[in-house]
């Protein structure tokens, strides 16, 4: 098989796997909603963790949300079981990424947060896993496979994540009032940021 027919076969299976997430919006409706309105109502910051690809989505959505207005970051899960676990407080809410929802890594700090009081965010595509079942909230984000021949590499599964994230994350930016001179505050070292300087927009 061509190598480029290949590529196409992939990217359309992606943007397949996208377009189902999205029809199943209105499903899940109420489970976004719940999630939107913990976020906008945090006292705390958001939290990301997770292992893996999942970790790689995890890491890339808190930048997005640190960056739209959300205070974020990302901790390893493996190394929230080894003393990263002081990072969250009681006022935290944390978004625990896993596709199977049983990788042990992911599960392991579960009951550790909820001693210290923060709420979880089950992300997942499984919805009767064990992350799903022991989450303050879920996500599900429910693909048919991955797009490599052998079923196995995460592609389908972590970019259908990514795109929720990122909608999540500008859903809750715009419901903010987020402006682009907050943005610009940000990014002082970006374009946007070093054109905000020179307009005077930011002082």
């Amino acid at each position: 098989m061509n190598s480029v027919s290949i590529m196409h076969r992939v990217i359309e299976d992606e943007i397949a796997a996208v377009k189902n997430v999205e029809d199943r919006l209105q499903v899940n409706e109420k489970q976004y909603n719940q999630v939107i309105d913990e976020i906008l109502n945090l006292k705390g910051r958001l939290i990301f963790t997770g292992v893996g690809k999942s970790g790689h989505i995890g890491e890339k959505l808190a930048a997005t949300f640190a960056s739209t207005g959300t205070p974020s970051f990302f901790m390893h899960a493996t190394e929230a079981m080894h003393g990263d676990l002081g990072m969250v407080t009681k006022d935290d809410l944390v978004i625990d990424i896993s596709n199977s929802g049983e990788t042990k890594e992911a599960i392991n700090p579960i009951d550790p947060i909820h001693r210290i009081g923060a709420r979880i965010i089950g992300m997942t595509g499984n919805k009767e896993s064990t992350l799903a079942q022991k989450s303050d909230y879920l996500l599900e984000v429910a693909v048919n496979g991955e797009a490599d021949q052998f079923n196995l590499a995460p592609t389908k599964s972590s970019t259908a994540v990514l795109v929720v994230g990122d909608a999540i994350a500008l859903a809750v930016s715009e419901e903010k009032h987020f402006t682009e001179v907050q943005f610009g505050m940000f990014h002082p070292g970006g374009a946007l940021g070093q054109r905000l300087l020179k307009e005077g927009l930011i002082k």
